[in-house]
């Protein structure tokens, strides 16, 4: 699916007056290095660059000009906005409420949140269990049907165990999943069907088996429930994504490129090529 069609930052002038500025200020000269003004996207674009590329910027530019849903601010200033009134877009599809634009920010301020509940949790747990000892072997005679709800909770208490009583009474606590977990699950609620996603940098928190799935996430969202994707990345795994169109902003002017052709991805090659007599098949 198709939403987003082109991006066109404005071409500037090197005999303008305002070059000399514009060439050294942000966000201006990132597209001044970059030397292109017009991006065209597929289903799946990548941006690929080391850092300082201008991948973020781009995105921001990108998310900004089609005002994109977004969480955590972003670095900006007055250029920003003067700049981002100079570009263009041209769109295939109308975008959906659901488009949105996801940073690593996001994924971080999510983890947080995530630590502060599972605290909130921890606190509550040591509540029940201190209830469930004052519950269990309380002194109680039923006087009448008002201490039926205390009768309740006391059947319970002596009916189970203290972790079984504490579970009971909490949710389940997201602990149980690692940070790269949480992570994960992170674009799992956050993806939903048709709609533009602008992602910057989602490798960040994953294990190696984790970028996977997300990869493998990436590729039947685009195909099957009417996604498409702009990706900042230098994974390995996510460059790797099949029908991927890759921008390589490290090597200006800015084309389309092979992955395999990528210095990130001949860096990994040549590492694993030199230690290719230690890496002996691993048993199942």
């Amino acid at each position: 699916m198709l939403y987003l069609e082109n991006f066109e930052t404005p071409v500037i002038d090197e005999m303008n007056e305002d070059y000399m500025y514009e060439s050294k200020a942000y966000p201006t000269a990132i597209p001044i290095r970059l030397k292109i003004n017009r991006w065209i996207f597929e289903p799946i674009t990548i941006l690929y660059g080391g850092n300082g590329s201008g991948k973020s910027t781009l995105l921001n530019l990108f998310a900004e000009k089609l005002n994109l849903k977004r969480l955590t601010p972003f670095n900006d200033n007055d250029l920003f906005y003067t700049y981002l009134n100079r570009c263009n877009y041209n769109l295939h599809n109308d975008l959906t409420e659901n488009s949105r634009i996801i940073t690593s920010d996001d994924v971080f301020s999510y983890m947080l949140d995530v630590r502060d509940i599972n605290h909130g949790i921890d606190t509550e747990r040591l509540n029940r269990f201190k209830e469930y000892t004052d519950k269990k072997y309380a002194k109680f005679r039923f006087k009448s049907m008002d201490d039926l709800e205390e009768l309740k909770k006391i059947n319970l208490a002596r009916s189970k165990s203290s972790n079984q009583y504490a579970n009971n009474k909490l949710m389940k606590n997201i602990r149980e999943y690692s940070n790269g977990e949480s992570a994960f699950q992170y674009f799992a609620e956050k993806f939903e069907e048709e709609a533009l996603y602008l992602l910057d940098e989602p490798e960040n928190s994953l294990s190696p088996e984790r970028q996977i799935q997300l990869a493998q996430m990436i590729e039947d969202s685009a195909r099957f429930y009417k996604c498409q994707f702009v990706i900042a990345t230098h994974s390995p795994f996510l460059l790797s994504l099949r029908q991927a169109k890759i921008y390589d902003l490290d090597n200006p002017p800015v084309k389309p490129a092979k992955w395999t052709e990528l210095k990130n991805i001949r860096t990994y090659f040549n590492f694993f090529e030199k230690h290719r007599s230690e890496l002996l098949p691993c048993e199942d």
